[in-house]
């Protein structure tokens, strides 16, 4: 395939700087984007070709079909196009804030329609099921069936018209994992941790070459089309981007991009000139709300709990130990708990999950999305928890360890039963607020595909457009969760400040 087209856009890590900088805080209205003689439209290049995406000869800058569209419709308006990256299942909360408009592969839906500004259809595309060569599913109907390890592992991108349509499926035994990137899904499906990827037709042809292993599962199927979003408050700009697309279509420019990209422009410009009207959405009230999301809220605040409950006594026992290494071990292993400490503080938790989930399986060791988790968890948490027990440990007279040994007991005793529970005794406050930090942090994990509350606070949200709510029932199920810790940390601190032999 060809990866064709003029690039104009800078890098978008410095256009990113920028917006956040002051260029645009607030919803710019036609006349503003005017003046300012720039249209900033957002999306995110970590999704991929076709739509935006690094330019592999010029990784600093930026190419991609609605590169060159961005282009086209700010010439339009009499502007040049500036680009904003964002997260793709975030974009839209970008809108009145630093971008003006999201151009980046958005399926128009009836909830987008009415929240949002919603131009008239640019490209249409369908799904595509995407398998190994020679492994099963042979066809989609085999889903209907579990598979020889039970329910079918799809992979989709999370908020996307994929996931809505597979996981409305009642008649498929599929479990649907949601990823930040189309890449990331078709490099599972090569390893072997999934056994299906549904995208956007145009997506899978465009990595074709590239994933040579990898094939189409029958026909595409569930088709839609893309629009471009503005915000609510800004109908004159979303009137100008629609007419700008109009005229596009009119005079073939836009048949001209597609074919340089190879997206069969003829047929695109047949199915965008007649567009179906789309029914508008009707809003629910507050009760239908939460009684349709409340069980999805509950399961995935139970994930929370069990990712946190699962991760921290491993990182207080992988922590206690690298402390008494550190203190009481051999002189060589002191410098290489050190170095492990040091790598785990100063490397991002993110960083440290993808190592595991993403990089684990070239060399072999494929984990589980919740194994992963937990182990990442663990790991960093262990580095922290390792500073606090071995401040513990110092804080302890040294005449205990000494008196201890002088009795008869070996050191090994003597740290297991007079050092230690000393120590722990003086470190559970810091310890117990850090298992309060560990609940918040769970919300990382989702960049390994697995489902936690914050990540399916933010799928909900943007499906349903009831942003206030849903984070309000949110914050509560992680109220809920931390307040008793917080008493019980408060309760460990009043204990240790009593005199010795007061009465309780």
């Amino acid at each position: 395939m060809r990866r064709l087209g003029h690039v104009r856009a800078p890098v978008a890590a410095v256009l990113a700087i920028l917006a956040v900088g002051g260029t645009v805080t607030r919803a710019a209205e036609l006349d503003e984007v005017v003046r300012r003689g720039a249209l900033v439209w957002a999306a995110d290049q970590e999704g991929g070709g076709p739509h935006v995406f690094p330019d592999p000869e010029q990784p600093t800058r930026l190419t991609g079909f609605e590169v060159e569209l961005a282009d086209l419709v700010a010439a339009e308006l009499g502007v040049t196009a500036r680009f904003q990256q964002g997260q793709w299942d975030r974009l839209p909360l970008l809108l009145g804030r630093s971008a003006d408009c999201v151009i980046n592969g958005f399926e128009l839906t009836p909830e987008r329609r009415r929240d949002y500004g919603c131009s008239r259809p640019y490209f249409a595309y369908a799904l595509q099921f995407v398998g190994r060569r020679g492994a099963a599913p042979a066809t989609l109907a085999d889903l209907a069936a579990p598979g020889p390890r039970g329910a079918w592992r799809v992979g989709v991108l999370t908020g996307s018209a994929a996931e809505q349509v597979l996981r409305a499926r009642s008649d498929l035994q599929v479990e649907v994992i949601g990823y930040d990137g189309t890449v990331d899904s078709l490099e599972q499906l090569r390893g072997g941790v999934l056994d299906g990827v549904v995208m956007d037709d145009c997506i899978f042809t465009f990595y074709a070459d590239r994933f040579a292993d990898l094939r189409a599962v029958d026909r595409p199927f569930a088709g839609g089309s893309y629009t471009v979003l503005t915000a609510a408050a800004t109908p004159r700009l979303a009137a100008a981007i629609d007419a700008a697309l109009g005229r596009l279509i009119a005079d073939g420019r836009l048949e001209a991009l597609y074919d340089r990209w190879d997206l069969a422009g003829r047929q695109q410009m047949l199915l965008l000139r007649d567009a179906a009207e789309i029914p508008a959405a009707t809003r629910r009230d507050t009760w239908d709300l939460v009684r349709d999301t409340a069980p999805l809220l509950l399961k995935s605040a139970g994930m929370t709990v069990l990712l946190s409950c699962a991760a921290f006594p491993l990182a207080i026992a992988i922590g206690l130990a690298v402390a008494i290494g550190r203190l009481h071990g051999p002189a060589w292993l002191g410098p290489v708990l050190a170095t492990y400490v040091e790598v785990l503080r100063g490397t991002p938790l993110m960083l440290q999950l993808y190592a595991i989930f993403f990089l684990l399986p070239k060399v072999g060791l494929a984990l589980p999305a919740i194994v992963a988790a937990v182990a990442g968890l663990a790991l960093n948490y262990s580095a922290y928890e390792s500073e606090i027990y071995r401040a513990g440990l110092r804080a302890v007279p040294a005449g205990q360890l000494e008196a201890a040994m002088s009795l008869g007991l070996t050191k090994w005793q003597a740290l297991r039963h007079v050092l230690v529970p000393q120590a722990v005794r003086l470190v559970m406050p810091p310890v117990t607020s850090d298992f309060i930090a560990l609940f918040k942090d769970t919300s990382v994990c989702s960049a390994i595909t697995v489902i936690e509350l914050t990540k399916r606070y933010s799928v909900l949200a943007l499906s349903t457009g009831r942003i206030v709510e849903l984070a309000v029932a949110t914050a509560l199920l992680y109220l809920a969760m931390s307040w008793p810790l917080a008493i019980l940390s408060r309760w460990f601190e009043r204990r240790l400040e009593r005199p010795a032999g007061a009465r309780p």
